[in-house]
């Protein structure tokens, strides 16, 4: 049976908020979330969480039953070696990860993570079998046909060793839009993430491509960006079940 393309993805990553005993019940939570609902169960919606890394084996282990998927807030440029501290692609896979988070802003700004890295994690997640969710933005605001081109010009360079069949999330996040109070105007996001999908829809290695926006989003975002963006990445918003339950219901009105 051919398995049903979702028409929005939505994620949501923990970063550090939560301790191990509350990502479990957060993960308790979204499981249940995801079994009631139709559309996630139809696979029309699909769901994912990246929590920190001592809690996704157990994460795994409670939200496989519903569909979610898991991933990992960062993965190693190597797959095995002496790196104290790294973890690497294939131990994730081996644990139950689908997916990883790579480059996002915070790695980049915080610790020094240059697109050089940027693109060995990529081709390290992909020739391992993870989908990475590529986070990409602009530092400053400006024109959107300025973070376009800036966007293009990261993911291309993320991309270089991307082999063929590769199935790839990129997650656009405003650098400056990331813990603002309100998300990317509309009028900004759509233009970007329009350049972003007829750039990168001509790449024969992309068996998959999905493009969804993160930075402050929120809810009746969806419904503003629906046709322009393949889903949301959500933040501290959605650490709260019930508000990531109102996404999700606005995702069932818009289907």
């Amino acid at each position: 049976m051919t398995k049903t393309r979702p028409v929005f993805t939505i994620g949501v990553s923990t970063k550090m908020y939560f301790s191990y005993e509350k990502t479990l019940g957060y993960a308790r939570a979204v499981a249940g979330l995801a079994s009631s609902n139709p559309l996630v169960a139809g696979g029309l919606v699909e769901l994912f969480v990246i929590p920190g890394y001592p809690a996704i084996p157990a994460v795994v282990e409670i939200l496989a039953p519903s569909g979610v998927r898991v991933g990992a807030q960062d993965v190693s440029t190597d797959d095995s070696g002496a790196l104290t501290g790294e973890v690497s692609a294939p131990m994730l896979g081996e644990i139950g990860c689908t997916l990883v988070e790579v480059g996002h802003a915070e790695r980049r700004r915080l610790f020094g993570e240059t697109e050089e890295v940027v693109q060995r994690k990529t081709a390290a997640a992909l020739r391992n079998g993870l989908t990475p969710v590529l986070c990409v933005g602009e530092a400053a605001r400006g024109s959107a046909a300025v973070a376009a081109d800036e966007v293009i010009r990261q993911l291309r360079s993320a991309l270089a060793d991307a082999p063929a069949g590769s199935s790839v999330i990129v997650a656009y996040e405003p650098q400056w839009a990331i813990g603002a109070p309100e998300p990317a105007p509309a009028e900004h996001i759509i233009p970007v993430c329009t350049a972003v999908r007829e750039a990168l829809e001509s790449d024969r290695r992309l068996a998959d491509l999905r493009v969804i926006y993160g930075g402050s989003a929120g809810p009746g975002l969806l419904t503003v960006l629906a046709g322009a963006v393949d889903g949301l990445f959500l933040g501290r918003f959605a650490h709260d079940p019930a508000a990531l339950g109102s996404i999700l219901d606005e995702a069932a009105a818009l289907l």
